[in-house]
């Protein structure tokens, strides 16, 4: 695999946790958008069983929260969650400054 592709690869879907992190920040999201919401949002189409298997550790983890909207399973990032965020951000912008 070439570089760019390995390096496109492992930030969107190695690293989908991210996403969900930054979607759940402002508002309830419910679980059947997150895959609309992270293609239309950021590029990249994740599967179905990752974006399920992400939820479930990161719920377990307490960074994200299960909510109600309109009736449906949705989650919100927790303060938690949105600390890890801002550490995640701070890490990339110092790698991008080294390179």
């Amino acid at each position: 695999m070439e570089p760019f592709k390995r390096f496109k690869k492992l930030n969107t879907e190695g690293n989908l946790w991210i996403y969900i992190l930054s979607l759940g920040k402002q508002r309830e999201i419910p679980n059947e958008d997150i895959q609309k919401l992270v293609f239309e949002k950021f590029g990249f189409l994740p599967n179905k069983l990752l974006v399920s298997k992400v939820l479930f550790q990161l719920r377990t983890k307490g960074y994200i929260k299960g909510e109600k909207y309109k009736g449906k399973r949705a989650y919100r990032t927790t303060k938690k969650g949105v600390a890890e965020l801002e550490k995640m951000k701070k890490f990339c912008q110092g790698l991008i400054d080294k390179v």
